[in-house]
C-alpha cells in the first residue's frame, strides 16, 4: 500500500503542476508543427552493421544470374553511405566495374521527366490538367475510343493513365526515333486499349510525349533542359542522355546471354523517345538523385535547396493511378497484400511491413536497374547491371530485410503539436478527476452532442472506480500533430485514452475514447496493417 500511496501523491502533484503550468487549449497555437523524426541515437550504426551481409547478397545474385557486371549502393537519410561493385563493365577488355562506371538506367529516366514537368508546372508554364494537344498539336487528331472519353491530359501521361496499350517490347526499340518520325507516328493515330483516365497501363509512348512537352514549353531540347535545370544544379556530372558522350573507359557495355555466350547490345543513340528511358548514369549520380527524392521527406519548413520544390517531389511519390492489388507469399511463407500503382514517374506500393514504398526499375536490351526507398524509414537501395532486364527485385527485398534485422530500421515518429500535448494533459486530468468546467473547456462543439456529457462522465467514472488510483503514463503514441493515444497506469490495470482534435482554432477535442486495456496490449500498432 505504501507504493500505491506514493503513486497517488506523485499523480496529485503532477496534476497540480499540469493545472497550473499548462495554458488552456484555447491559447495554444497550431503554428508549431514539428516534423516527424528518428528517435534511436544508434539507428545509423545499427543499419550500417548490415552492409557486409548486403555485399554478400548482391555478389551472390550476380553470380547466380550470370550478370557480367554490377554496381549497388545503400542510402541512409538521403546520403549514399555504401557502394559495392562486382564483375566486368567490358568483357572484351576484361575491364572491371567500379564506382565511376556508367550504365544505362532505362525507364528510371521517367522520374527525371516527371520532375521536369513539375518544375515547369511550379513556374506557371503549364498545368497538369492541360490537354496534351495544347502543347503537342499532333495529338489533336486522336480518335478516342468512346464518345465520352476525356481528352488526354498531362496528368494522364504522368501516371500511366493514357489508355495507350502497354508497349515495353516496342518501346525499347524506339529510343533513337527522330522528332519528325515521332510526329508522323502521332499524326497517324495512336490506338487505345482503354479510354484515358480509366486504368493503369504502362506507356513508354506517353513519357516520350512528356519529353516533347518539356521541349515545347521550355523552348529547349529535352536533354538540354534536363541538363541545365535538373542535373547541373544537383551536381550530376556523369549523367547524360547520349551513350556516345560517355568516356569509353567508364561505359558499361550492355549484354544478353544467348546461345551459351555473351552478346553485345549496342546502345541506341538518344532520340525523340529518350525521355522514357534513354538516360545513362553512375552509382554516385544515381545516389545523388535518389537522395534528392528522399530528402523531400519529412515535410518541414527548411529553405528549399534543390531545383524542384520538395512538395512537388513528394507529389511524384504519392499514388495517382492505382493498379490491381496482389497477394505475395514470402520465402518464410508469410502472405502479404500489396496495393499500389503509379505516382508521377515512380512506382508506389503500400505494404503491411513498411507502409509507403517508392521504386522504379529500368530495363532495356543490355541493361537492368532498380531504385527503391522507404520514405518513412529514410533508407534506399540502388542497383545497376549490364545484363538485359537484370531482375533486381528479389535481392533488393533481401537487402532491406537485412537492414530490418539490425533493429535500426524503424520509421520516423510523428511529433505532437503543443495543442495535442496540452489536450492530452487536460484529458488525463479529466479522466482521473472529472470536472464539468474542464470538460466544457476542452470539448469541441460536437463532443457532447455525439454522446452527452453526463453519460461520458458516468462511463469514465465507472472505469476509474474499477481500476483504482491512476497515474498518467509517459509514452505518447502520436499518429499525427492532432491525433494520439496514451495509457493511464492504474492500481488494477491500465486505461487506454485516445483523442483527435478538431480542425478549428483553438483546436479542441472532437473525439475521445477511454477504455480498459488488455493485459498484453501494446500502445503501438503491430506494423502498418496491424490493429490492437
Amino acid at each position: 500500500m505504501r507504493q500505491l500511496t506514493t503513486v497517488r501523491a506523485r499523480t496529485a502533484l503532477l496534476l497540480a503542476v499540469v493545472a497550473c503550468a499548462q495554458p488552456p487549449a484555447s491559447s495554444t497555437s497550431l503554428a508549431d508543427y514539428t516534423p516527424a523524426r528518428f528517435t534511436d541515437p544508434e539507428r545509423v550504426a545499427k543499419l550500417q552493421s548490415a552492409l557486409p551481409a548486403i555485399d554478400s547478397l548482391f555478389r551472390a545474385f550476380a553470380t547466380a544470374n550470370r550478370v557480367p557486371g554490377i554496381g549497388f549502393g545503400v542510402l541512409i537519410d538521403g546520403r549514399l553511405v555504401h557502394v559495392g561493385t562486382a564483375g566486368l563493365r567490358d568483357i572484351g577488355a576484361n575491364a572491371p566495374v567500379d564506382s565511376a562506371s556508367v550504365f544505362r538506367i532505362a525507364s528510371m529516366t521517367k522520374s527525371f521527366t516527371a520532375a521536369a514537368i513539375l518544375k515547369l508546372r511550379d513556374e506557371g508554364r503549364l498545368s497538369l490538367d492541360d490537354p496534351a494537344e495544347r502543347h503537342v498539336p499532333e495529338l489533336a487528331g486522336l480518335a478516342y475510343p468512346t464518345s465520352d472519353s476525356p481528352r488526354l491530359t498531362i496528368r494522364h501521361l504522368l501516371s500511366h493513365a493514357t489508355g495507350f496499350p502497354e508497349d515495353n517490347p516496342w518501346g525499347d526499340r524506339q529510343l533513337d526515333a527522330t522528332d519528325d518520325a515521332m510526329g508522323a507516328m502521332m499524326r497517324s493515330g495512336i490506338p487505345f486499349s482503354n479510354p484515358p483516365g480509366l486504368a493503369y497501363e504502362y506507356s513508354n509512348y506517353g513519357f516520350a510525349i512528356l519529353g516533347r512537352i518539356v521541349s515545347r514549353v521550355s523552348g529547349q531540347p529535352y536533354a538540354t533542359y534536363l541538363r541545365e535545370n535538373i542535373l547541373r544544379p544537383l551536381g550530376m556530372t556523369s549523367t547524360t542522355m547520349e551513350a556516345a558522350e560517355v568516356d569509353p573507359g567508364r561505359l558499361a557495355h550492355g549484354y544478353r546471354w544467348e546461345d551459351d555466350q555473351w552478346k553485345d547490345e549496342p546502345p541506341l543513340p538518344d532520340g525523340a523517345f529518350g525521355s522514357m528511358g534513354g538516360m545513362l548514369t553512375s552509382l554516385h549520380d544515381l545516389g545523388v538523385w535518389v537522395g534528392y527524392l528522399m530528402s523531400a521527406w519529412p515535410p518541414r519548413s527548411d529553405p528549399e535547396t534543390g531545383p524542384v520544390r520538395r512538395s512537388s517531389l513528394r507529389e511524384m511519390q504519392e499514388l495517382w493511378r492505382p493498379r490491381r492489388s496482389r497477394v505475395t507469399v514470402g520465402a518464410d511463407s508469410t502472405t502479404q497484400l500489396n496495393v499500389g500503382g503509379y505516382g508521377f514517374g515512380l512506382g508506389i506500393t503500400e505494404t503491411c511491413q513498411f507502409g509507403h514504398v517508392v521504386a522504379h526499375s529500368g530495363g532495356l536490351p543490355g541493361y537492368g536497374s532498380q531504385m527503391r526507398w522507404l520514405p518513412d524509414y529514410g533508407v534506399g537501395i540502388i542497383a545497376l547491371g549490364n545484363l538485359t532486364y537484370t531482375g533486381w527485385g528479389g535481392v533488393i527485398t533481401q537487402a532491406i530485410e537485412a537492414l530490418a534485422r539490425t533493429g535500426g530500421l524503424q520509421p520516423r515518429e510523428a511529433s505532437p503539436s503543443d495543442a495535442l500535448v496540452t489536450a492530452r494533459d487536460q484529458v488525463s486530468r479529466l479522466v482521473v478527476n472529472w470536472n464539468d468546467a474542464l470538460a466544457d473547456s476542452i470539448a469541441a462543439m460536437n463532443l457532447f452532442l455525439d454522446e452527452s456529457k453526463d453519460r461520458r462522465q458516468r462511463e469514465v467514472a465507472a472505469l476509474v472506480a474499477g481500476m483504482g488510483s491512476c497515474e498518467i503514463g509517459v509514452p505518447f503514441a502520436v499518429e499525427n500533430a492532432l491525433r494520439g493515444q496514451w495509457m493511464l497506469e492504474c492500481e488494477r490495470g491500465r486505461l487506454r485514452v485516445a483523442i483527435t482534435l478538431a480542425p478549428t482554432v483553438p483546436a479542441r477535442v472532437q473525439y475521445l475514447s477511454v477504455r480498459r486495456a488488455e493485459r498484453a496490449e501494446s500502445l503501438y500498432p503491430r506494423g502498418a496493417c496491424g490493429e490492437n
